[in-house]
Parts: C-alpha cells; structure tokens; sequence
C-alpha cells in the first residue's frame, strides 16, 4: 500500500499508525472465521442460578464492602435515536393525510408499528408537548397525526429523529418528564453510590457534549434534591484511532472523492479504549436505554447488588490465590485447589495436557488464567428478542470459554451450528459488573485481553460505490473474550430497552 503525504497527514491527525491500517487491510483479505460453538451455555452449565439464601449473602457481602470500595456506572450513550423512529420516518415518507384518510393507509399498508404508535400515543412522555406545539394547526384528525410524527422527528420541530437516545423524554412523571440520562443518576443512587456520593461516565458523541451538560444541569439538580446524592459525571468519545479503514470489494483502500481515505467509526467495541482509562474497584455497564420507572427500580437494584457481591467473592478468593501463586510455598495439593478454583468458579478450562507439564509450567498456566479482569454478566431468558448470547465456544487453539456471541458471528450455512444457537436458553441484556484490578490494586490493560479476530466485516455504501467495512470486536463480545467470565441468571424485569419507540409503551415505562 502506498501511501502519499496527504494520507500519512491523515494518519497523523487521526493517531492511527500505518501498521495498523496495513493489519486492518489483511484481515479485509483473510476475512473474520466464523466462531465455533461447542454447546450453549445453560443454567448449571455455564449459567449460574441462585437461591434466596444465596442471593441474600450476596447483597449482604456487597452492602458490607460499599464504603471500602470505588464505584463507577459506565453507561455506552453514543447512540442517536434515528432507528428507534424507524417506522415513524417511513409513515411521513409514506401517508399524505389531504389524499388518504388514516384507516385507509393502515389497510393499504398494514402497517402494525404505525397502529400501535398512534393506539398508545397519549402515553408517551411527549405527547402534551407535541399536542401543544401543534395545537390549531391541522384541519383534521388525520392531518394531526401526520404533524404530530413530523412535529416529533424533524429539524422545524423537535428534532427527536437526530437526538441522542439518551436525552428524549422517556418517562411521565406529571410536573416533569425524565430522560434516560436522568434514570441511570437515580439508578446509581440505588446501588452505585458511595457515601452519598456517585460516580457516572457516559461515552457520547461528541457534537452532543453540550446537551449533555445541560441536562445534568437540570436532572442532576433534580435528582441530588430528592436522593441527597451528589454526582460526578464525566465524559468521553469514541476515539478517531479507533477508526477503522473502509475498502473496495478487492480490499484496495476506499478513497473519497476529494482523494482523501475513507474511515468509518468501528462500533461499541473501541469503547474498551474508553473502559480501560476509568479507575474503579467494581464498574456497573449497562446500556443508555436500559431503565425503569420507579416501581421496578427495587429490584433493578437487587440485582445489580447480587452481582456485585458474587464479584467480590469471587475477587477475594482470586486474590488469595493469585498472592499464594506469586510466593515460595507452592505444593501439588495447592496447585490443584487453584486449578479447581478456576474450572469450577471462574468456568476456566484447562487443555488436557496440563497434569503433563513441568511444575513450573503449571504455575505459569494457573498465573497467566487468574490473574485477569472478571466480569459477571446478568443474562435474561430468551424471549425472542435479537442480539447476542452466552455460549461456549472453542477457539483456533482448541481451548473453549465462555463468551456473549452475536448471530451475525455464527456460520448460518453450518446446521450443526445453527442447532446449537437455537438451543440457546438466555439472552446478553448488557448487564455487566466488572473488576479491573489485580489482587495489589494495580489496573489490568484492558487493551491485552482482546481476541481481535472476533470482530466483523460488513459491506456497505458510499456514494453509490460499494465497500467493505470492519467493526471491532464488541465491547462485551470479543473485547473481554480473555477476561475471567461468570454468567449469572437476572430476572427478565431488569432488560427494557427502548429499540423503537413503541417500546416506551410498555409497562417499564410508564409511570403511572
């Protein structure tokens, strides 16, 4: 690949070095294998399930540990709200209320998105702003819903279409309405705050840095009044070094048309770049649209401290026997508590050659799997919803973990394969408590535990010219493929995203 001086100046500007491109264009020529599932994953086997006792000794344990410890909630909330509105952009696209009366376009169309909208729209927390806005401005019933949708996603009205997820009204509270952003601060003052004080850090866009200020201007002063809580939130955006190289459909570099080289941003899983530079004992992640209103906030809360004290148990004993493994007094019998340790708590698996090795080499073995960053991941049963979910897989070298594994990474030509994600039990709600710390305090380089060949090549357009474009591996797929992972069944009322804006009709989102 040869590169001109306007492309090593564009290089320079995004901090990517030219090795990296020239590593992105082989993997563009080699392409990404799919990933080969060895069963799922299922409570009692990869998926733990656990008593009311057992639940209890967790939140105790965390509840116990709360003021010795740093809390973060790290919320990924780049997202723009544009395919939650999907159905609603087609329907102004589609529907000319001065042609066509309303109930002749749901005939026409059959359009089921459109119907549950206008059905349930009195219930969305922006339904009296928008009747207001518009309010003597239509001739018709019909001419009133066309402009309330126009009203709600265009640039002359609210603009909802282009907004970050995070800041639309979600919830109705009466005197006020609530955004996401404002949730997760009440959500952290459930389980994430530390003496009346919590942490929080939001990747966004960059370009919505603004909004977001002002709305913890506004929810923060909120929410501080009603918890006595005091807030730090900070911020930060996906890197432009983590920017991936588009290429033509011969994996030649994709050129724009003022010669300039094409980089697209590479999906949540550069965020790791954005986790590894935060400094917590235990880090909560869950997603931008994952709340609740106040009625299931309880055992949100619950939950999450479930985790977080199943975290810490298991930390305690990993930090025992990462010391233990780093002194003089090793013997057979301890090697192999460790090793038991690892298969049965933290679901390490080991290569049937290990009791063949070298003492030593054992010892490095057992150094080199403990000592990692833990994550344990809350999985919801499978109700049909699409995205990842746990499995076991086996790797290139024959060595099988446990991993969150979307379908688009699955061989879908492969019966065998597609049998076993059928089988599939659980669902990743993005549900995850994270320990980054080594047993002397020390933070792991989060950077060193990713499988880079768990990422994704896509094709897509640019001006009417094909291209290829490649994803990073996601930040809870192949981003912490090398982390230490426990899956651990949460009830189904902790997951309620909002991916089309129907979603806020349903009984997690209504206040009242």
């Amino acid at each position: 690949m040869e590169l001109t001086e306007a492309d090593k100046k564009q290089l320079e500007k995004k901090g990517i070095s030219k090795e990296k491109v020239l590593g992105q264009i082989e993997t563009f020529k080699e392409g990404i294998p799919f990933v080969r599932l060895e069963k799922a994953a299922v409570v009692s086997d990869g998926i733990s399930k656990f008593s009311e006792v057992e639940e209890q000794k967790f939140i105790k344990k965390f509840e116990d540990a709360i003021k010795k410890i740093s809390l973060l909630k790290f919320v990924p909330a780049s997202g723009a709200a544009s395919r939650m509105f999907k159905a609603m952009f087609n329907f102004l696209d589609t529907y000319d209320p001065k042609v066509e009366k309303f109930e002749a376009y749901l005939d026409r169309t059959k359009d089921k998105d459109v119907k549950a909208f206008f059905d349930g729209y009195k219930n969305f927390a922006f339904y009296d702003l928008i009747q207001k806005r518009i309010a003597g401005k239509t001739s018709s019933k019909d001419e009133e819903k066309y402009l309330f949708v126009k009203e709600m996603l265009l640039s002359e009205g609210l603009d909802f279409g282009i907004y970050p997820k995070g800041l639309l009204p979600f919830h109705d509270y009466g005197k006020h309405t609530a955004t996401p952003f404002e949730e997760h601060l009440k959500e952290a003052v459930a389980y994430a705050q530390v003496n009346n004080e919590a942490n929080l850090h939001f990747t966004i866009s960059e370009q919505h840095g603004e909004m977001f200020n002002k709305e913890f201007k506004t929810a923060g002063e909120r929410v501080t009044k009603e918890a006595t809580t005091s807030f730090t939130v900070n911020y930060s955006f996906q890197k432009p070094s983590t920017d991936t190289i588009a290429v033509t459909l011969d994996n030649k570099p994709f050129r724009n048309s003022d010669g300039s080289l094409l980089f697209r941003p590479a999906g949540h899983g550069s965020l790791i770049e954005n986790l590894n530079e935060q400094d917590a004992d235990i880090i909560f992640i869950k997603n931008i649209d994952n709340v609740v209103v106040p009625r299931f906030s309880d055992d949100v809360a619950r939950s999450k401290k479930i985790l977080a004290g199943l975290l810490l148990e298991l930390q305690n004993k990993a930090f025992e026997y990462a010391k233990l493994l780093d002194g003089d007094n090793l013997t057979s019998e301890l090697l192999e508590t460790i090793k038991s340790f690892l298969e049965k708590d933290l679901n390490v698996r080991f290569s049937d050659k290990f009791g063949g090795f070298s003492i030593g080499q054992q010892i490095e073995i057992l150094k080199d799997k403990i000592n990692r960053p833990i994550r344990i991941c809350g999985m919801v049963k499978n109700e049909g919803e699409p995205g990842g979910g746990p499995f076991w897989i086996r790797d290139a070298h024959d060595h099988i973990s446990l991993q969150i594994i979307e379908s688009a990474q699955v061989d879908m030509d492969n019966p065998a394969q597609v049998d076993i994600l059928k089988n599939s039990t659980h669902f990743n709600p993005v549900d995850l408590v994270c320990g980054v710390k080594n047993y002397k305090g020390e933070k792991f380089n989060l950077l060193n535990f990713v499988d880079a060949k768990q990422g994704f090549i896509t094709q897509k357009t640019k001006e009417g010219k094909d291209l290829k474009a490649l994803e990073l591996p996601g930040l809870w797929n192949g981003a912490m493929a090398f982390w230490n992972t426990i899956f651990v069944e949460v009830p189904l009322v902790t997951f309620n995203p909002v991916k089309t804006v129907n979603d806020l009709l349903k009984p997690a989102h209504q206040v009242k």
